[in-house]
């Protein structure tokens, strides 16, 4: 019996590896800008004692964590040739926990900020950093996206996910900053972390669950539907 490949199977492989290729890219990206971002996050934050510019900084850490795991995954499946599910499943939920780590920390850190009273000072380094980050961000999340749709791949949506949550970080931080600059309200800062909780929370919850590639089917067919429309 005769084992002809099906047409275009040979170009739907070069396809993946393509896709694989591309994410891989990304994460590496992420990891690179993450390091430095956290880096001067952090110092930012702890200079002017700002808990959301700290935590936003230790978000860029868990960025890189979970760009780490990603981009380990894809390089197995670029030498193997296909995934293996377990472990990509296994890294779906360490990337999962990611988001429930950084919930916890921005959680009590803003809890504690409240109890101590503590006043943040105006830092114009983290302005300038959440304003980089509200550029670059964006642009890379929905690449992650796309990349993620086309393979239908909820490893990759997840991690696209997670930068997702550096882009709202970023607007919760910045608002945060710009209102306690006009008022000098310093629980403001502390409340832009609770959001930020909420957030990571609820996409923590959906890549546990392996939600997040459901919620992109929709986005998935009409971005085959174009490509088709296109070939």
């Amino acid at each position: 019996m005769s084992t002809t490949p099906r047409p275009g199977a040979h170009a739907d492989a070069l396809t993946t590896e393509r896709l694989t290729r591309r994410g891989l890219r990304l994460a590496q990206f992420t990891v690179a800008y993450n390091v430095v971002e956290g880096v001067v996050a952090i110092i930012a934050g702890v200079l002017a004692g700002l808990v959301s510019v700290i935590g936003f900084g230790i978000d860029s850490g868990i960025e890189s964590i979970s760009a780490v795991l990603v981009g380990l995954r894809l390089s197995a499946r670029l030498r193997h040739g296909e995934a293996d599910e377990r472990k990509e499943r296994i890294t779906l939920r360490l990337v999962a926990i990611t988001f429930f780590l950084l919930a916890g920390y921005v959680t009590v850190e803003g809890i504690r900020s409240l109890v101590v009273g503590e006043t943040p000072e105006s830092s114009p380094l983290a302005v300038g950093l959440l304003i980089a980050s509200l550029i670059v961000m964006p642009l890379l999340a929905e690449a992650k996206r796309r990349v993620g749709v086309a393979l239908a791949d909820p490893l990759i949506l997840a991690d696209a996910a997670e930068t997702r949550i550096c882009v709202l970080l970023s607007v919760s931080t910045l608002l945060g900053l710009v209102v306690f600059a006009l008022t000098g309200a310093g629980w403001v800062d502390a409340v832009a972390g609770f959001v930020i909780a909420a957030f990571a929370v609820h996409e923590g919850r959906e890549a546990w669950e392996g939600e997040l590639e459901h919620d992109h089917d929709h986005d998935h067919h009409a971005d085959h539907s174009e490509a088709a429309a296109h070939d």
